[in-house]
Parts: C-alpha cells; structure tokens; sequence
C-alpha cells in the first residue's frame, strides 16, 4: 500500500469508529428515556387490629420499560417490608416485578406491604403516608386510607 491508500484507509477506520460511538450514545440517550411511568391507584390499609397492619394498592406502568418495586418507607413503622403469599404462606421478598405496560397488584390474600410494630394505631378515616422506591422509577409518595377491618375494595 502507498501513503495515501494507509491514509484513506485510516481516514475511513477513523470515521467508522465516530460513527459507531455515536450510534452507541444515541442508544444510551433513548433508553434513558424510556424510563417506566409508573401509577398507583386503590391504595388502602385495613384498621389494624394489633401491632401489625397490611398495605395494598396496584401500580400501573404505562411504560415500555419494566421496573421493580424495592421497599416501602413509613413514619408509622421502621419495619416495614413487602410479602407475597403462595401457597398459603406469607414469605418476606426483595422485590416485586412491574412488567412494562402492566400492573403491580398489591392485594389481600396475595401480596403486600407489611408494616410490624406500628408506632402508633391508625383510625379508621384517617391516611398512612408511605413512600415505594424503585429500581429505576423515581420514589412516588402515596396516602393509604385506612379503611374498616374487613375492607376489599375487589368486593366493593
């Protein structure tokens, strides 16, 4: 090869790699976009009967990217973590799949939100502040009605 064959074929190498780079980036920008777009509805807590309660609401995602649900955050409770039940047992997880387009639905006789050792005791007609993280959505604040004992709103 002569000088100026090395010097295109350098020149065309060199601008295939920009080129690529950039593709690459642009692939990076468009998924940073297409975070997952999260909802929550049908939040509720029943009136606790003891030093436990249950939370349970449904979190839509109108996204085309799927997230996690990773913890929930209270004042009434420092322990407070999320179950699912399966077979009849209520087993502790990390977390919970939100499949893009779907739904989270949190329940009562599936899962939920668990709160042990309350601080204090809700009334009924009053509001639960929690906050749920996420693997990748931002954390969104929600106010769980408490509601009466034997509350569902599936029956409502």
């Amino acid at each position: 090869m002569n000088r100026r064959t090395t010097r295109t074929v350098r020149s065309t190498v060199a601008t295939l790699i920009a080129l690529s780079a950039g593709l690459a980036l642009a692939g990076c920008s468009d998924s940073a976009e297409a975070k997952p777009k999260l909802q929550v509805s049908d939040a509720f807590m029943p009136v606790p009967t003891s030093d436990m309660a249950g939370g349970f609401l449904t979190v839509k995602n109108d996204g085309k990217t799927a997230d996690k649900l990773t913890k929930v955050t209270s004042d009434l409770s420092d322990n407070v973590t999320i179950h699912e039940t399966k077979n009849q047992k209520m087993q502790e997880v990390a977390s919970f799949d939100i499949p893009a387009n779907g739904e989270l639905d949190l329940e009562r006789g599936g899962s939920h939100i668990m709160f042990m050792g309350l601080k204090t005791k809700p009334k009924q007609g009053g509001k639960v502040t929690i906050e749920l993280h996420f693997e990748k959505a931002d954390p969104i604040k929600v106010d769980l009605p408490v509601k009466e004992a034997t509350y569902n709103p599936k029956h409502h």
